[in-house]
């Protein structure tokens, strides 16, 4: 008798927690869509803040020169070919 009674209530929590979802899934997830479209409109304001120039204001954006990666004290490339016996 105890085992039937633990058996309906799981049904019972069950079917509770599945009538929860139904009735709160649709707010949690307009929710989220919310959230992500004010993401996504703060990081465009960003953009198109970043954007904004003053009108004769001169910007130069360009890669600077990097360091080379090996020192002088390293040596020097050396082609080689391979040879087949």
């Amino acid at each position: 008798m105890a085992l039937l009674r633990i058996i309906v209530i799981i049904v019972i929590i069950y079917y509770a927690i599945k009538f929860l979802m139904k009735l709160l899934a649709p707010y949690l997830m307009k929710k989220m869509a919310d959230k992500m479209n004010d993401q996504f409109q703060n990081q465009y304001r960003q953009q198109q803040n970043y954007q904004r120039k003053r009108e004769g204001e001169v910007t130069v954006e360009g890669n600077t020169k990097k360091e080379s990666q090996f020192g002088k004290d390293d040596g020097e490339y050396v082609d080689y070919e391979e040879v087949k016996d």
